[in-house]
């Protein structure tokens, strides 16, 4: 039965019923549960590319440059880490309504303001972690680059690039705050149902409904996802150390 119609399926009131029923949900391919997750997936995907995109190289530019009032922005910086959801909803709001100055476009309450909200939020996380990542870099091994010749744009590049893995756990570590983000999206995307409707902005609705099962099932779907982008992330991990011990070493060893 569609999940749409959710008042013609008996409430569960017991954790038991709810989960073994968010468990059916989940299994029997519902098209409207995973209509939703597959819209939760393309937006935060999109968001968490734009944010990477962005904050890695301003955060790898923030790592190795120096100028007056570097402390001042990267202060700003971390200050926007504890930059609340909903607040970031309501400028993206301002700035895409009628009234605002981006309201020409004609992106609120739809697909592409959920991807600005989220990208707003996940890119000050992405710069201010590739920063710390980068300047530590620099200051073990950027004197060699420097040495070799290596302007600040390819160092900050290369030394981005020889920190990739740790910029890959950025990466699964912006997504997950796009994907769990509910206050954002909530706002400017209206939660309009087949729409702009994400897992949590549907968990949140169907909780206050009392439908435990779709909730509940939302929320599974949501952690597995994370779940799976951790595991992948150390399935990378272990690979890349791997080709470390058995190449790249004794190719080393041998060169020397």
């Amino acid at each position: 039965m569609p999940l749409s119609v959710s008042m013609d399926r008996p409430y569960m009131t017991s954790f038991s019923d709810s989960l073994r029923a968010a468990f059916s949900l989940i299994l029997s391919l519902d098209p409207v549960l995973w209509a939703v997750v597959m819209r939760s997936l393309a937006v935060s995907a999109s968001a968490c590319a734009l944010g990477c995109l962005l904050g890695v190289a301003a955060g790898a530019f923030l790592g190795i440059s120096r100028f007056r009032g570097r402390g001042m922005v990267i202060g700003l910086l971390n200050t926007l880490l504890a930059l609340p959801s909903v607040v970031v909803g309501l400028v993206v709001y301002l700035l895409l309504s009628r009234s605002g100055p981006l309201g020409f476009l004609g992106w609120l309450f739809s697909f592409k303001a959920m991807v600005v909200a989220q990208t707003v939020l996940v890119l000050p996380l992405v710069t201010a972690l590739t920063r710390q990542i980068v300047q530590d870099a620099e200051n073990t091994h950027g004197e060699q680059w420097t040495s070799l010749g290596a302007g600040p744009g390819l160092r900050a590049a290369l030394l981005a690039w020889d920190e990739r893995l740790a910029l890959l756990t950025v990466g699964v570590t912006a997504f997950g705050r796009a994907i769990a983000e509910v206050g954002a999206v909530m706002i400017v995307g209206g939660n309009i149902d087949g729409f702009t409707r994400v897992m949590t902005t549907s968990i949140a609705l169907e909780t206050s409904k009392g439908d435990l099962p779709l909730a509940l099932g939302m929320g599974l779907v949501l952690l597995t996802v994370v779940g799976l982008m951790h595991a992948l992330l150390a399935a990378l991990r272990w690979a890349a150390l791997r080709w470390n011990a058995s190449v790249v070493e004794p190719l080393t060893a041998r060169l020397l």
